[in-house]
């Protein structure tokens, strides 16, 4: 089993773009590793060069002290490295059995013992404490277990280098609690981990050590126990920002009732009934597989109602598509950036400028200079790191696409009624989410109604003014912000346990 591992100068130049230069730090057996920094600087390229998905231009990987090179995942995968990227990587038409076993399936002769498979998944299943069939399609479970799986793929191969990449940004509490369990034992047991988190107060948890990356160079090394939240955010950003939730400056006045769902039932949810105002901040709140996004997507048009009805604006609303929503006047920033949110081979600016090009043509011709403004006003306003706006979507970091998504539904030429924020801070930096939760106050005061859905319920009790609570495709609770608790939202999560 591996001791250490290590990074000697390492670099990697993009077109465009350093996304690193000269890094340089090790990391000890029985102990975690967290590598931070803001979106964009250079967390992920760092794994990819480790998983062998792409070469550094300058530099090593050193197992040992004995110098890798990896021509493919392959290679690093059989030299006992596992990397679990916060964009997943699994077949959605197979199984879950047959995605966690992906390229060591059980069996002889070219055939497949799928009793021995489905045993097999099934007691690493128990392991990490699920309800998970192992022969149901991985493309049918929701965004968190389908992370789940993308973890227990790994845990399967008991590799003796672990990366982790914002493994917990779709999970909710109950299984960031069995992951945090699973790595403690790992770390137990002499494993090498790196583990990569926008979320402080998890690094702080797991981590023993914390690399500092800004702009593709490294810029701190720290011992947990050693240092405080406010000099990690300032090594990150370059900045102090103060009492994130404290500083927010919040809409006080409401306006007439914008949304009302009354008894919505659909194949995933159930009597789902609740209100919207002008001007308000709705949270909704629950485990994984609590139904949230099932309800955001029946208002969006993109799952089909089957009882009950929504009223918009004071009309009863009937939308057969999402099209139907955005006209009128309804965004949804989905959890799913990747599958459902962008066009991953479409540069930055057709992903912004997609939803308001009518607004952008003069008779038969396209205004490309106004479009150009409107995707580098995007690109400022939620610092998208680009050389430019023609980048490829696929190209950019997890946050930073994100961000794509975020500038895409709140420029100034698509007149927004509803923004529906589907985990909107998912995989972005500390400094970036403290320009969020404002931004999501500013939208508030001028007028729109915000659905704001979090898997962290820190962030959901502090950025909402009312929280609405969910488990098992029910509402189970509501509760103001000025009355909420972690404890009393946690507890309406898990009602009847």
């Amino acid at each position: 089993m591996a001791n250490s591992l290590e990074f000697r100068d390492v670099g990697k130049m993009f077109p465009g773009v350093r996304a690193l230069s000269g890094v340089s730090f090790k990391a000890e057996s029985g102990k975690v590793l967290a590598l931070l920094g803001e979106n964009g600087a250079g967390k992920s390229t760092l794994l990819k060069v480790l998983s062998g998905d792409i070469k550094p231009d300058e530099g090593s990987v050193y197992i040992d002290d004995a110098q890798q090179s990896f021509n493919s995942p392959l290679e690093a995968i059989k030299a006992g490295i596992s990397v679990i990227y916060q964009e997943r990587q699994l077949i959605p038409g197979l199984s879950v059995a047959e995605n966690i076993f992906a390229g060591d399936l059980p069996g002889s002769s070219g055939l497949v013992n799928y009793k021995d498979l489905r045993l097999a998944a099934d007691e690493i299943i128990k392991k990490f404490g699920l309800s998970i069939d192992p022969d149901q399609p991985v493309g049918r479970l929701s965004v968190a277990y389908q992370q789940m799986v993308e973890i227990m793929k790994a845990y399967r191969r008991n590799s003796a280098i672990i990366a982790f990449d914002e493994p917990t940004a779709s999970l909710a509490e109950a299984e960031i609690s069995i992951l945090f369990r699973l790595i403690n034992e790992l770390k137990a047991e002499g494993k090498v981990i790196i583990y990569i988190s926008h979320r402080l107060g998890e690094i702080f948890e797991l981590a023993d050590d914390i690399v500092v990356l800004k702009d593709g160079q490294l810029v701190k090394t720290l011992v947990c126990r050693e240092t405080t939240e406010d000099e990690l955010i300032h090594a990150m950003v370059g900045r102090d920002i103060g009492d994130t939730y404290a500083n927010l400056s919040r809409n006080t006045q409401y306006g007439e009732t914008l949304l009302e769902v009354s008894g919505l039932e659909t194949e995933f949810v159930h009597d789902i009934s609740f209100s919207l105002k002008k001007g308000e901040v709705l949270g909704f709140a629950g485990l994984v597989g609590a139904g949230r996004t099932e309800v955001m997507r029946a208002i969006f048009g993109a799952d089909r109602i089957t009882g009950g009805t929504v009223s918009f604006d004071g009309q009863e609303v009937h939308f057969r598509s999402p099209k139907d929503a955005i006209d009128a006047g309804i965004a949804l920033c989905p959890e799913d950036r990747k599958e459902q949110g962008l066009v991953l081979f479409r540069s930055i600016r057709d992903n912004i400028t997609m939803p308001v090009l009518a607004k952008l043509r003069k008779l038969l011709f396209l205004n490309k200079k106004a479009e150009a403004d409107l995707a580098d006003a995007a690109i400022d306003k939620y610092t998208i790191r680009t050389p430019t706006a023609d980048k490829i979507v696929f190209e950019l970091s997890g946050g930073n696409q994100q961000k794509v998504i975020l500038g895409r539904w709140t420029n100034d030429l698509f007149p927004a009624k509803l923004l529906i924020l589907d985990e909107p801070t998912k995989g972005i930096d500390v400094g970036t989410k403290a320009e969020v939760y404002q931004m999501v106050c500013d939208y508030a005061k001028a007028g729109l109604a915000v659905i704001f859905v979090s898997s962290e319920l820190t962030e959901v009790i502090n950025v909402a003014d009312r929280i609405i609570v969910m488990k098992d495709g029910r509402i189970t609770g509501e509760v103001l912000r000025t009355e909420a608790t972690e404890e009393a939202v946690l507890a309406m999560a898990m009602a009847g346990e």
